[in-house]
């Protein structure tokens, strides 16, 4: 991925916090046939060695298991905040004229070694930790148990659990670090006025870049 070491992110708690607030990644390996990607839910593992473990599972009808050798390289693209960002916002525009648009984002790459698990306690353990991550704070959170035991052992078949162990975490966070500081403000409250999801996820971004 190119960064310039103005938008490199390098500290992996925060890499850590994008990833577990973004849990749908695309996840990506290479085959002599090509390029194999799914889209797939995904759980971050932090304690599983120095950068963590990427856990998600596939659907044995999606071949991108099949062609999961020993220690195949993979990388799993997970997607933060993102959005348009118009050189209106920016002071300078009034100034000098010699501002673009951009897409402003954050983004995280998680390379490292992929593989399978098609056992029973493994995929029950994997389906039962990422349910209760996603159920958590519901006043009825469903819970695995609920499942009928005979409906839930022919689900758990139907699938096979793929494990990422992370050996690089590459982190881009491209929110106007190539800007003054007074066109990052302005960039800032154009955000916020916008006042939709998509724009305040972004608007926090570029607060914690000015130092809150």
């Amino acid at each position: 991925m190119y960064t310039p070491a103005h938008f490199e992110e390098r500290r992996t708690g925060v890499l850590h916090a994008l990833i577990r607030a973004n849990g749908f990644a695309a996840i990506v390996l290479a085959d002599a046939d090509g390029l194999e990607v799914s889209h797939v839910p995904c759980l971050l593992d932090p304690a599983a060695g120095a950068l963590g473990a990427i856990h998600a599972h596939v659907s044995r009808a999606n071949p991108l298991w099949r062609k999961v050798a020993d220690a195949t390289a993979a990388v799993a693209i997970f997607q933060g905040a993102h959005g348009y960002v118009t050189p209106t916002w920016y002071p300078s525009k009034a100034e000098t004229h010699r501002v673009v648009p951009t897409w402003n984002y954050a983004v995280v790459h998680a390379h490292g070694v992929l593989r399978t698990h098609e056992d029973a306690d493994w995929l029950r353990a994997h389906v039962t930790a990422i349910t209760e991550h996603h159920e958590s704070g519901r006043a009825a959170p469903w819970r695995v148990a609920d499942a009928q035991a005979d409906y839930l052992a022919r689900q758990l078949g139907g699938i096979v659990g793929l494990e990422l162990t992370v050996t690089r975490l590459d982190g881009k966070w491209k929110v106007g670090q190539n800007r003054s500081e007074a066109d990052r403000r302005g960039m800032l409250a154009g955000l916020e006025a916008q006042a939709d999801e998509a724009s305040m996820a972004l608007a926090a971004l570029v607060r914690e870049s000015l130092g809150g």
